[in-house]
């Protein structure tokens, strides 16, 4: 089963959101994690738990980093949901659209199907937003 399958929605949206407050010299707070996704600090510690139980981030002195994993398993959601935004864009719906109706696919997306939307979509170089789009993972830097 792939990664992204096993999580939640709020827990991706923790692990985004991690990756998101945190540097390369510090971590993110979870006072930070929970007020970036309007939750009490107990409720966002319930996400990153779960995630330090995945290997998809490590807590150390009330600190949360994305591992290794869990910074490849954030780029591959990103790619799911860029991709399914560029489908949605095509289809005709407005840009500030595009997300939402993302959210409702991107997680039940397999790899192969989202290298495939990809690739019939020519292999776009960013989202609706202008936000890049990792590439596929067979790709050799061409697109």
């Amino acid at each position: 089963m792939e990664m992204l399958h096993r999580l939640s929605r709020r827990q991706v949206d923790a692990l985004r959101t991690v990756g998101r407050l945190e540097t390369p010299a510090h971590g993110a707070a979870l006072g930070a994690v929970a007020g970036a996704m309007q939750l009490r600090s107990p409720s966002a510690l319930d996400h990153l738990s779960a995630l330090e139980d995945l290997g998809l981030v490590e807590r150390h002195r009330g600190k949360t980093r994305l591992t290794a994993r869990g910074a490849a398993t954030l780029t591959e959601y990103l790619r799911h949901h860029r991709v399914a935004e560029q489908l949605f864009a095509q289809l005709g719906f407005p840009a500030r659209a595009t997300c939402r109706a993302a959210r409702e696919i991107d997680l039940a997306l397999d790899h192969s199907t989202v290298e495939r939307l990809c690739r019939g979509e020519g292999h776009p170089p960013t989202c609706p937003h202008g936000d890049p789009i990792p590439p596929c993972r067979n790709d050799r830097g061409v697109r």
